[in-house]
């Protein structure tokens, strides 16, 4: 059996990319514009097409999601402590680190791998400005209670959605919840423009300052109202984003084909645990994580290196935590004992391959691999 990727293996991941002869009129139109970047026609196309996509009235795009999140806090004026997720990408703790800001780490839900609301309020002091959640795996978080508390307490509330493009509760996009959502575009996720990210923005006042922000402060040649950075998205990546649009819905529907095979497929396995089935109203099915109990067969990462050994690179993610790690272990909220539950699902995770040009035959592979 071949098995796609450039090392001869089935990675987590592999980028979702049109028909180069698809994107040659698109690169026609760049170099006959000579406008490569600064928010040029493709970068404003693309942003339109996005609201309109996403069901939401204004975004900015950046250069990256981690860009987009550092951005996102600037714009807030966030300082002091702010409440945060030990599971995930490290990216949403960094950008507070990049501000001055402290992370303060709080526990998350067994069932969801979300924040956990009931936790919050505990770890919330004088010196609190905000909450930063992440929709881990694109399941989104208990909004209505974290907003509550947010509002009891005067805080501002951003979103780390990296991982829910096109994700919709019943009432429409998550995106719109909290003061911001973030966005990311990068090659492996849902949606990408190779390297990519946006900010929701809720008025035209906020999109106004985050536009200054992402172009070192500007208003226009002459005026710098700002300290801002250079985040802008350029016009080759904004004119993938614009071919890309065009087959997110197909490739969102493959990759709900492969989460109902694996689903079947591990349904009876002793000791594999699956996340509940979508209980948003429009999911994007960005991963497909499993726990491995103590009742399976093989410890995690005994399984995790059966897999590799049979050219199956799933990840462990997100292993180890964010409070793991050399910058944030010293940070009261960062021992373990005070993250019981994020602690053991780090050791129990595996992210299985999901992609929509994952073949059937291949699904059924790892499948029966897990299955012993």
């Amino acid at each position: 059996m071949t098995l796609p990727s450039r090392k001869g293996g089935i990675y987590i991941t592999q980028p979702t990319l049109p028909p180069m002869a698809e994107f040659i009129p698109y690169l026609e139109k760049i170099w006959d514009s000579k406008w490569l970047t600064n928010c040029g026609p493709f970068h404003q196309q693309f942003e339109q097409a996005l609201c309109e996509h996403l069901g939401v009235e204004r975004l900015a795009l950046f250069t990256n999601g981690t860009l987009a999140l550092v951005t996102a806090l600037q714009a807030l004026r966030i300082s002091g402590e702010v409440i945060t997720t030990p599971y995930s990408f490290v990216a949403t703790a960094h950008s507070l680190l990049w501000n001055g800001i402290k992370p303060v780490f709080v526990d998350i839900d067994p069932q969801t791998l979300n924040l956990d609301p009931d936790k919050i309020e505990a770890a919330i002091t004088p010196q609190t400005t905000a909450i930063m959640p992440v929709h881990c795996y694109g399941h989104p978080c208990a909004v209505d209670r974290i907003q509550r508390i947010a509002d009891n307490y005067g805080l501002r509330v951003i979103y780390d959605a990296a991982h829910a493009f096109g994700v919709e509760d019943e009432g429409g996009s998550v995106l719109r919840h909290g003061d911001l959502s973030i966005l990311s575009f990068h090659a492996t996720k849902v949606f990408n423009t190779f390297e990519g990210g946006a900010i929701v923005c809720p008025d035209k006042k906020t999109k106004e300052r985050i536009d200054h922000l992402k172009n070192f402060g500007f208003v226009d040649e002459v005026t710098v109202v700002a300290p801002g950075i250079n985040g802008k998205m350029s016009e080759f990546n904004a004119a993938l984003g614009m071919l890309q649009l065009k087959g997110i819905d197909a490739a969102i529907q493959k990759r709900k084909l492969i989460d109902a095979r694996y689903r079947e497929g591990l349904s009876d396995t002793k000791g594999i645990y699956m996340l509940s089935s979508v209980t948003e109203k429009v999911a994007n099915y960005a991963y497909f994580p499993i726990l491995v109990r103590p009742d399976y067969t093989l410890s995690r990462d005994a399984l995790f290196q059966k897999l590799q050994q049979n050219g199956i690179f799933a990840r462990r993610y997100f292993f180890p935590l964010i409070s793991d790690f050399p910058m944030y272990r010293g940070l009261p909220s960062a021992a373990s004992a005070n993250l019981p539950e994020a602690t053991q699902v780090a050791r129990e995770v595996i992210c299985l391959p999901i992609y929509p040009d994952l073949p059937d035959e291949q699904v059924d592979l790892v499948v029966n691999l897990i299955r012993g």
